[in-house]
C-alpha cells in the first residue's frame, strides 16, 4: 500500500505548477488518517488510529520558503489498554484522546517547479476531551491538558487552477511532555503520523 501511494505521489509530483512568490498565501484544508502510538522511557508502546481535519495558513516568504501555521482536531490514543469496570472488574478497552493542535512550521518548496515540500516546526496541543470507548468514561482529568512537541511534513501540491491545488501529504508529530497528570512511572509520550489529502486556495 504505502508503495502504491508514493508511486502515486510521485507522478503527480510531475505535473506542471507555477510556483508561488513572495506575498503570496495561501489557504489550505484537509481530512488524514492517523496512526497514533505512546511510549515511555522503558520502549514499552501501545498503538492506535483515528482521522484529523483541519485548517492551514501558508505565507511565503519567497518562492522556496514560507512559514505555515495549522489547526487541527486531532484523534490520538492507543488500544488494548485495561479499565475497571462497574462491578470492579478489569475490562480490555480503546483509549482516545482528542486535540487541537496547532503546528507552527518553516516550509521548504523544492523541486523544478518547487510543487514539492518540506516543512518542520513545534506544536502545541490543547487536550478537549478523553474517553474510553468501552464503557464510554470521561477520564479527561487524568491526563495533562497541553501537549507539545515536534512537527514534521513532507507532501506535494497539484495544481487544479491557478487559485486552486490539490495536495498528498505524510505528516508525523512527536511528544516531548508526560501525557499523565499523575504518573509515579516513567513519562508517557504522545505520537502519531498521517497521511492527509486536501485542497489549498491561493489567496488573491
Amino acid at each position: 500500500m504505502k508503495k502504491i501511494v508514493l508511486t502515486v505521489i510521485a507522478v503527480l509530483g510531475l505535473t506542471t505548477v507555477s510556483a508561488q512568490k513572495k506575498g503570496d498565501v495561501e489557504f489550505g484544508l484537509n481530512l488524514g488518517y492517523n496512526s497514533s502510538s505512546v511510549s515511555d522511557d522503558q520502549s514499552n508502546s501501545d498503538t492506535g488510529s483515528g482521522y484529523n481535519f483541519g485548517g492551514s495558513i501558508d505565507y511565503y516568504f519567497s518562492n522556496a520558503w514560507s512559514i505555515k501555521g495549522k489547526l487541527i482536531y486531532d484523534q490520538k490514543g492507543w488500544d488494548n489498554d485495561l479499565i475497571n469496570g462497574p462491578n470492579g472488574n478489569l475490562y480490555r478497552t480503546n483509549i482516545n484522546l482528542n486535540y487541537l493542535t496547532i503546528p507552527i512550521m518553516a516550509n521548504w518548496h523544492f523541486g523544478n517547479k518547487r510543487n514539492w515540500y518540506l516543512n518542520f516546526g513545534p506544536y502545541f496541543g490543547f487536550l478537549l476531551n478523553a474517553e474510553d470507548t468501552r464503557f464510554g468514561y470521561d477520564i479527561t482529568d487524568d491526563f495533562n491538558t497541553n501537549d507539545f512537541g515536534l512537527a514534521v511534513g513532507v507532501g506535494v501540491k497539484i495544481p487544479v487552477s491557478n487559485k486552486l491545488k490539490i495536495f498528498f501529504e505524510f505528516d508525523g508529530q512527536g511528544g516531548f511532555n508526560d501525557i499523565f497528570k499523575n504518573n509515579d512511572y516513567s513519562a508517557v509520550t504522545n505520537s502519531r503520523s498521517s497521511f492527509n489529502v486536501g485542497l489549498n486556495f491561493l489567496m488573491k
